[in-house]
């Protein structure tokens, strides 16, 4: 696999370094009522939206490669929501049919670009909420002269569901403990193909205890990915931060339609239950990035996890 770690250059100009991929994947949410005309309850943020003005050399990139990459979608009741019936064919979208990868919270985009580049058969769809992100992302596509991604600026919690006509697109916030199951075949996208792989790499931790439950990874959302994975495909994750770890394992475990591919193995004596395991090797199409290599060096290990979707049937009440 070739991978890019290095920055791309635009115009001369260095790209700024650190996208903060904490903001990762995606998003907010808030609680799961429907919704009701005039109501949009506030939605709680499970990324952190840093930065301020987009640098010149990137708002160019925007400017000249938006039509190709960007996903023009009608936007929510928030900036970083798209509506709940937004159509979005997504064979049309990429010019064809081919397997699919969906990547939540890509960070600077080192991962998707060098998948897309090893892998020019499969489509690689990113869900970015972080305006500058995109732009970055977009940046190094057009640096590698990679066509087979594109883009999506909005909350991947409430975007997922949207673009694969899940009954939960009706609802603000698909981590809830309600999450309605499957597909609402009266959806405009519900013939969308369903992802081969899933990718969560490093997505907000949280630190605090109080903020946790703004974590992305929790058993609602696993809900959704397990219902925009194709039978057979593959949710993977990893995160440098440990507790985040152990809930992660927890949580694809939790979800009947996932399969921790990597149960029971390297256990680490951390863990709360220091023999349970459950954690999967780097995977080799991961490159390594310099926000992974700085963390590190600051200590922290990185955990990865990998769950399978097992099944076709909809084992979740409407």
């Amino acid at each position: 696999m070739s991978s890019n770690a290095s920055q791309p250059e635009l115009h001369g100009s260095p790209v700024d370094p650190e996208h903060m991929q904490r903001n990762s994947d995606s998003d907010t949410h808030a609680a799961a009522k429907p919704h009701m005309p005039g109501h949009h309850p506030a939605r709680i943020r499970s990324f952190s939206r840093r930065g301020g003005r987009m640098a010149r050399p990137f708002a160019q990139i925007m400017e000249r490669h938006a039509g190709e990459y960007l996903l023009d979608l009608p936007r929510g009741a928030t900036p970083t929501t798209i509506e709940t019936r937004a159509h979005c064919d997504l064979n049309e979208v990429f010019g064809r049919q081919a397997p699919l990868a969906v990547e939540i919270g890509p960070g600077s985009g080192e991962h998707m670009v060098a998948f897309a580049c090893a892998h020019p058969d499969w489509n690689v769809l990113a869900i970015e909420a972080w305006h500058p992100g995109v732009a970055r992302c977009m940046a190094r596509a057009v640096k590698e002269g990679v066509h087979n991604i594109r883009l999506l600026e909005a909350d991947a919690a409430q975007a997922l569901p949207v673009l694969f006509g899940l009954r939960t697109a009706a609802y603000d916030d698909p981590r809830e403990s309600t999450v309605l199951r499957g597909v609402d075949p009266s959806h405009p996208n519900a013939g969308n193909p369903r992802a081969q792989e899933v990718w969560t790499f490093f997505p907000d931790p949280w630190r605090k205890a109080r903020h946790r439950k703004r974590r992305l990874v929790a058993e609602p959302f696993a809900a959704v990915v397990a219902d925009v994975l194709a039978p057979g495909g593959f949710w993977r994750l990893a995160t440098d931060w440990d507790d985040y770890a152990w809930q992660m394992r927890d949580t694809v475990e939790s979800e009947p339609l996932l399969r921790n591919v990597h149960a029971g193995e390297r256990p680490d004596p951390a863990d709360s239950q220091p023999a349970r395991g459950g954690f999967a090797p780097r995977w080799r199409e991961r490159p390594l990035t310099r926000f992974e290599r700085r963390g590190q060096e600051a200590g922290r290990h990185v955990h990865d996890v990998v769950a399978q979707r097992v099944s076709d049937m909809r084992q979740a009440g409407a």
